[in-house]
């Protein structure tokens, strides 16, 4: 995405469309002679996970040590509104036409086989009690959460809009379009029990070419997608981020342990690419990155669509925000 594209007013919006609706008038006159152009082959999406297996790292190391894992990184396929069904249709979404189920990506959820999460009875019905009020929240836990511009959460934020990474001594920044995570390396003890947080305590460790993460603290309150699956606050989360040498990809795996509200474990599996100035599009992290250098504006104008930020300009122009 360019610095013009995130720059743009909603005049200058007018004023384009006004010219190609100029442009489209006078082509129509000229539509019989031009010939015919050929469609835009669709980008193929690599569905797969492929198989990075851990081992000891043999990519560029930070000075502390770190294997350099820093960059823009997202999602290889799917969308962050379903958690089973990536490429499906989320709670509250229109019908559309799908192709069928088996050619569309495989559900996040690895394990169990049939890509559902194990949930006990009552867990389940929750779920489907979301489901149902999604669209019609009649109460406030039917609200998502995203639209109170809380962070995502463990382990939604890692197959949401994307991510950047930052290394330092001692620790691995992830920063996201809604939030920040730090997961300390520097073996500090975790957080006492009583303190909560939208996205946990992480503590982490390298094992060759494997973080490893174990996740505690966990408030309970986020989503995993807008198809409602949720944990308690008694989750236990063990993360394994493997990236392969040629710092392209990386496999993000999460061990989700919860007897509050599942009949047993399981696992998310998504698969991470990294992104470069090459590719389009990019990440929302990326874009907002590259709005800076545009200008406050720009990033405000752009935050309007994508981010939660408190009175920028499609709030503050509202009749009763100026009361």
């Amino acid at each position: 995405m360019t610095d013009r594209t995130l720059t743009r007013s909603r005049p200058r919006n007018a004023a384009l469309l006004l010219a190609s609706a100029c442009l489209l008038a006078t082509g129509a006159a000229h539509a019989q002679s031009a010939p015919p152009q050929p469609a835009a082959a669709a980008p193929v999406v690599d569905k797969s996970i492929p198989k990075i297996p851990a081992g000891p790292w043999q990519g560029p190391r930070l000075p502390d040590g770190q294997p350099d894992v820093t960059g823009f990184w997202g999602p290889a396929f799917g969308s962050y509104l379903n958690l089973t069904d990536p490429e499906g249709i989320s709670t509250g979404e229109r019908q559309r036409n799908l192709p069928p189920r088996e050619q569309r990506a495989p559900s996040r959820v690895s394990d169990p086989a049939d890509g559902q999460v194990p949930y006990q009875p009552w867990a389940r019905a929750k779920v489907q009690e979301y489901q149902t009020y999604y669209a019609n929240p009649i109460k406030p836990e039917y609200v998502d959460p995203l639209a109170r511009c809380a962070p995502p959460g463990i382990p939604q934020a890692l197959y949401m809009h994307g991510h950047e990474i930052y290394q330092y001594p001692g620790y691995v920044v992830f920063l996201f379009d809604q939030g920040t995570r730090i997961i300390h390396l520097d073996n500090k003890p975790q957080l006492p029990d009583n303190i909560k947080l939208w996205n946990g305590d992480s503590r982490g460790r390298w094992e060759g070419n494997t973080l490893v993460v174990s996740v505690a603290n966990y408030n309970g309150k986020s989503k995993f997608g807008r198809s409602g699956e949720f944990v308690s606050e008694n989750v236990k989360i063990e993360e394994r981020y493997t990236f392969d040498t040629n710092g392209k990809r990386y496999n993000y795996e999460a061990r989700i342990t919860d007897p509050t509200v599942l009949t047993r474990p399981f696992t998310v599996t998504v698969p991470i690419r990294k992104y470069t100035e090459a590719d389009k599009p990019r990440p929302v992290v990326y874009a907002v990155r590259e709005a800076k250098h545009a200008g406050k504006d720009a990033i405000i104008e752009y935050a309007e669509e994508r981010a939660c930020i408190e009175f920028n300009s499609g709030h503050a122009h509202l009749p009763s925000a100026a009361k």
